[in-house]
């Protein structure tokens, strides 16, 4: 059976899905991307049993001329899918168009945009952040004038914290309104700014039905962290996510899932807990986590989850882990300014500190162009049976490596 996977970025999360999906006994993988086929990586070759190359991956018409191609080649399509949210829009409706089975594009909907994922979960009695979609700056103004500041404006079918703007004054929420001015076409999605602590459930559906979970916590969020450059971003997977104080959560995330329609995938929902303990749905992706979580949750539970989520959105089945064996953190290496890394201070020490619970590393270079996001330009993975020793030791790497940028 052919199995048709889109993506635009082949790096090496990619490499690991596509290795996973070639070795499903009787699958043949069609791979759909923007890339000149010969420069398709060793690793990519070796997986795929035919390729497309496209121009624009949000165009359905262009997937569905892609998956054609590839259909008379090598017979029917079983899957078509995706782990890149901004094109999950367009293969579900390529999906729709070749009749093969999948999420609809009303239901992906629910996920994609900000205002109507909101809409539904309120309407269900989830509780989320006070929320209004705008197309116009009155309309814009009238909700901050209700609201309040701190302010949270994002586009409505966004990805990540990078194009998300925090207003915490008149000032600045005017700044964003005359930079990228709402309308029918840019539609805004405002939202109370949520306090508290960040974190995040991932949960694994099949048919409707939450099978498997896990809890992240960030450290800061990252949103405080891409607005203030001097921060040293860890994130947090504890070994204990069956505990009493994220029953709350738990809860809660199903209904948002139920609210949404999430069928059989891995979903990654960002949540709140406010000061007074009350949890608040911050909004939900249905795809794989980013920020290394998908590979933390990896290296806690002693599980392949590449396999599990391939063979999930191919075979439709899910064997969740026997048990989670260990905490996983990640400490983020972020330098500050402009240019490019012309130094790494303290690492050594580090390596050698905390090397016996090191389990995968991406370390800085001297020559490194500075990256312009949370995740910095390096990282170091830790695990442990304890908790305490994996937060110990995601400290320490942040309070003693220094990316120097010059």
């Amino acid at each position: 059976m052919l199995v048709v996977y889109v993506s635009p970025f082949l790096r090496k999360d990619v490499y690991l899905f596509l290795d996973r999906l070639s070795r499903i006994e009787g699958v043949r993988v069609g791979l759909i991307s923007t890339l000149e086929a010969d420069r398709l990586p060793p690793q990519v070759g070796a997986s795929i049993s035919g390729y497309w190359r496209v121009s624009d991956l949000l165009d359905p018409a262009e997937l569905v001329w892609a998956a054609r191609g590839l259909s008379q080649r090598f017979g029917p399509i079983h899957r078509m899918f995706t782990e890149y949210e901004l094109i999950q829009m367009s293969v579900a409706q390529a999906r729709a168009e070749l009749d093969i089975a999948g999420m609809s594009p009303s239901t992906l909907l629910n996920f994609r945009d900000k205002g109507v994922m909101k809409d539904r979960l309120a309407e269900a009695g989830v509780p989320c952040a006070l929320h209004r979609r705008v197309e116009t700056t009155e309309d814009a103004r009238e909700f901050a004038a209700q609201v309040g500041y701190p302010l949270i404006v994002k586009p409505v079918a966004g990805v990540g914290a990078r194009e998300i703007h925090q207003c915490d004054n008149e000032e600045e929420f005017e700044e964003v309104l005359e930079s990228d001015p709402p309308s029918q076409n840019n539609p805004l999605q405002l939202e109370e700014f949520v306090q508290g602590e960040e974190h995040s459930l991932d949960t694994i559906s099949v048919n409707g039905k939450a099978v498997w979970h896990s809890i992240t916590r960030y450290l800061p969020s990252p949103l405080e962290v891409l607005r203030n450059p001097w921060m040293q971003w860890r994130i947090i997977t504890p070994r204990e996510i069956d505990v009493p104080e994220y029953d709350d959560i738990r809860r809660v995330g199903e209904q948002a899932l139920s609210a949404l329609g999430m069928e059989s995938n891995i979903s990654h929902l960002e949540w709140f807990r406010r000061p007074d303990g009350r949890v608040a749905v911050g909004e939900v992706g249905a795809r794989p986590p980013g920020s290394r979580i998908f590979t933390a949750l990896n290296w806690a539970n002693d599980y392949d989850m590449y396999d599990a989520w391939i063979r999930l959105m191919t075979l439709n089945e899910f064997i969740p882990p026997s048990e989670r064996k260990y905490a996983v953190g990640t400490a983020f290496l972020r330098g500050m300014g402009t240019g490019r890394v012309v130094d790494v201070h303290g690492l050594d020490s580090i390596l050698r500190e905390f090397g016996s619970i090191l389990v995968e590393t991406d370390l800085p270079y001297v020559g490194q162009v500075r990256a312009n996001a949370h995740d910095g330009e390096g990282y170091l993975m830790v695990r442990h049976r304890e908790t305490s020793v994996v937060e110990h030791a995601i400290s320490e790497i942040v309070s003693r490596v220094r990316v120097e940028i010059g």
